[in-house]
């Protein structure tokens, strides 16, 4: 516990930080705009490329990785899509507010996953990362669009949902680093470097920005939606990727990295993706902010729990 504890504080740390710079020393809100445009379309497409072409996926059980990774996007996904209509009824959802719930049951923050996966693991944490960036940023970005566009206040409109498909960096950046990797293309190392730099600032800054869009006074009243998310995300979707792990049977590094990719709470690029494609952004940030900081403690149990198997 003490070595989990040990790789995750500092990422939370990070994360209490933003959230102290956007509250004193960088208050402007186009501050954080700012680096948000410069982490998401440079930066971080940067560390996926470095990350997923650079990664040694040698002793990596790719399949068994994916499958447990995707198996438990799939089946949560389809939970929440049979169950739309209760869950609607139930907390009182219109279809912009449903979108929100998807998002933040659903995806996972990449930032907080590679940070906490090269802490616990080293390079080897990163390489099982990598497998889990490439499978998983395609699939939950196109999904979120979908949802998006069918039930969101600008939905019904098939165009925009394959533009947004298409305008995505994060996906053609997965697809760039697999291709890499797959074809053994040489790439300058100069370029590699370059790449490497670029992507290793932008943990930092993606963490400062998460802490940034903390919205610390929706702690007084969080809807019952919101906490269903978050049992969701940080309680159902793990407990499903871990069994379907175990049952492939992935064990140490593979197994503990698939835990942590699938217990970190929903990407803050949801809460931009639903304020393009109208989606309900306040209740996104609620359940964001609420699921950062429940993961603080959910994250150290699960872990934990994963490395006595």
């Amino acid at each position: 516990m003490s070595a989990v504890l040990g790789a995750l504080v500092p990422v939370f740390l990070i994360i209490a930080l933003g959230a102290v710079l956007k509250r004193g020393l960088l208050p402007e809100a186009s501050h954080w705009v700012a680096l948000e445009r410069l982490t998401y379309y440079i930066l971080f497409p940067a560390l996926l490329v470095v990350s997923i072409a650079g990664a040694d996926l040698g002793e990596v059980a790719v399949v068994e990785v994916a499958t447990a990774l995707l198996g438990a996007i799939g089946l949560t996904g389809a939970f929440l899509t049979l169950a739309r209509a209760p869950i609607c009824r139930a907390f009182g959802l219109a279809g912009p507010s449903y979108t929100s719930v998807f998002q933040g049951a659903l995806r996972w923050n990449t930032y907080i996953a590679l940070a906490v996966s090269g802490s616990l693991a080293g390079p080897r944490g990163l390489a099982v990362a990598a497998v889990g960036l490439a499978v998983m940023i395609p699939v939950l970005n196109t999904l979120s669009v979908i949802v998006l566009a069918r039930h969101g206040e600008n939905g019904g409109k098939g165009n925009r949902l394959l533009l947004q498909i298409l305008r995505n960096p994060f996906i053609w950046s997965c697809a760039a680093g697999a291709l890499i990797n797959a074809l053994h293309l040489p790439i300058p190392p100069v370029l590699m470097t370059f790449g490497d730099i670029l992507g290793r600032s932008s943990l930092a800054l993606g963490l400062l920005v998460v802490g940034a869009g903390l919205r610390l006074g929706d702690l007084r009243r969080p809807r019952a939606a919101t906490w269903f998310a978050c049992m969701v995300k940080l309680a159902l979707l793990p407990g499903i990727a871990v069994a379907i792990a175990v049952a492939l049977g992935l064990r140490d590094i593979d197994l503990l990295v698939v835990a942590v990719g699938a217990s970190v709470p929903s990407a803050p690029n949801g809460y931009v993706l639903a304020r393009q494609m109208g989606g309900d952004a306040p209740l996104l940030a609620e359940i964001l902010t609420i699921q950062t900081l429940l993961a603080a403690v959910s994250m150290p149990l699960i872990i934990a729990a994963v490395t006595l198997l």
